[in-house]
């Protein structure tokens, strides 16, 4: 038992070593971005986590499929405590160390070996439709050979976690019941399969439950370092990234402070000549060309998103042929500051490689397809707000390089001239009404 703890700790050990330098990468990353919007409502926000991630309100809109889902999230959220009850176990040398909860414990465990089961046949359906079944929503010029690979890989990871759980399971009943020892827990899937190796030696039994468990524990451990790496990185994600959702309405458009700021100097003349205050940054640039221009929600966001394609399938641009898709902005973000991100922390925020998320990852046509109706922000399972990065991109075009498309520079010469989006003086606006015949007793 000592040499199992032992190795235990020290796996354990590299895991943790291995999911601190990833945590280092990614909060260096977020160190780039901007600030975002205050974290306040507390309640409201936790009241939509509760709603969304747990109530997995927004996947049931695809009622078979999103029940399936539903069912693999409640039961990772069980098995999750079989989980903490094998870690404490390892390290203490102890065997179903919270055992001692009694009927609580029993329910925790039953439930999770039924979950054990549904969750293996669900991840097989998922895997069934996305090697056999032609689903658009999961192709696309974003989705490469190695989003698919990675997807199915992930689900196979998750597919052999269900099936080493169920096995340690079986193996320690079978084992118990074999030495005539108290069984702790209920387990009613892994009883059944137990009968399937009744006539197994105690040697035996103990050796495949010591594999399985050995096998399961490991998985996790490297599931844990895997998904940060991977598009199932939303099973750590999503939650919090419910709790920290976008409260305005979907249509509302933030205003820019550093437009706002200039202003307000230009109608206070003595703010205008005033010496800036000491620590006040220079004026920033106006909207966004690279990921550091956008704000850590942004990032967040492209970190959360699951790549389930709900979004494009829904987009008006996408539908009718455009090029515009949402999943792809947000990937786009993830990618460049992959790429990006290294360099910079390495080398300084200063550091370029004369590239940038606009152009050469998110093209122009992109951006200006958008329609800004949210129906992609309103359909995503997790909350992310796709228009925002679409806009901010957009006021960077706009304002920094005026390359917005020839109808809109009309419409803003004709503001700026005229005080109105069209081409007449504001002296001739009620020109139209000189002739209607207007009864002066009236």
């Amino acid at each position: 038992m000592l040499l199992k703890q032992i190795l235990f700790i020290i796996s354990m050990l590299v895991t943790l070593g291995a999911f601190a330098y990833t945590l280092k990468r990614l909060i260096a990353f977020f160190k780039l971005t901007k600030k975002g919007f205050p974290i306040k409502d507390y309640g409201k926000r936790f009241s939509v986590m509760m709603s969304v991630a747990f109530g997995q309100t927004k996947i049931f809109r695809r009622p078979i499929l999103g029940f399936l889902h539903a069912l693999v999230f409640w039961g990772f959220c069980v098995i999750l405590i079989g989980s903490v009850e094998m870690i404490i176990d390892g390290v203490a040398g102890t065997e179903r160390a919270l055992g001692v909860l009694g009927v609580v414990y029993n329910i925790i465990m039953g439930s999770g070996d039924v979950f054990a089961l549904i969750i293996a046949i669900a991840i097989l359906v998922f895997l069934f439709r996305r090697l056999f079944l032609n689903v658009k929503r999961f192709s696309g010029i974003e989705m490469t050979h190695k989003s698919h690979k990675d997807a199915n890989f992930a689900l196979t990871l998750i597919f052999l976690l269900m099936v080493t759980l169920l096995g340690m399971n079986t193996f320690y009943y079978q084992h118990a019941i074999s030495e005539g020892h108290q069984i702790v827990g209920t387990y009613p899937v892994s009883k059944i399969l137990a009968g399937l190796f009744s006539g197994m030696s105690h040697d035996k039994l103990f050796v495949m439950h010591e594999i399985n468990w050995w096998a399961h524990i490991l998985l996790i451990f490297f599931f844990a370092n895997y998904l940060p790496y991977s598009k199932h990185f939303h099973v750590f994600m999503s939650v919090p990234n419910t709790f920290l959702s976008r409260l305005e309405p979907l249509g509302k458009l933030d205003n820019m402070e550093n437009i706002t700021k200039e202003v307000k100097l230009m109608m206070d003349p003595n703010a205008a000549f005033a010496e800036p205050a000491e620590g006040e940054e220079e004026v920033e640039r106006f909207g966004a060309k690279d990921v550091t221009d956008l704000n850590w929600k942004n990032f967040f966001d492209s970190l959360a998103c699951t790549q389930c394609g709900r979004c494009t399938s829904v987009c008006p641009a996408n539908i009718t042929g455009k090029k515009l898709s949402p999943r792809k902005i947000i990937m786009d973000v993830r990618s460049r500051m992959n790429e990006i991100g290294p360099q910079m922390v390495k080398n300084g925020k200063d550091f370029t490689d004369n590239k940038s998320l606009l152009r050469d990852f998110i093209t122009e046509e992109e951006l200006w397809a958008c329609t800004t109706c949210n129906a992609c922000a309103q359909e995503c399972p997790i909350n992310i707000n796709h228009p925002t990065i679409i806009v901010e991109m957009r006021r960077y075009l706009v304002m920094e390089e005026a390359a917005s498309p020839g109808e809109l520079n009309t419409i803003f010469n004709n503001i700026e001239n005229n005080g109105a989006p069209w081409q007449f003086s504001q002296e001739d606006r009620m020109l139209w009404a000189d002739e209607l015949y207007i009864n002066e007793k009236a």
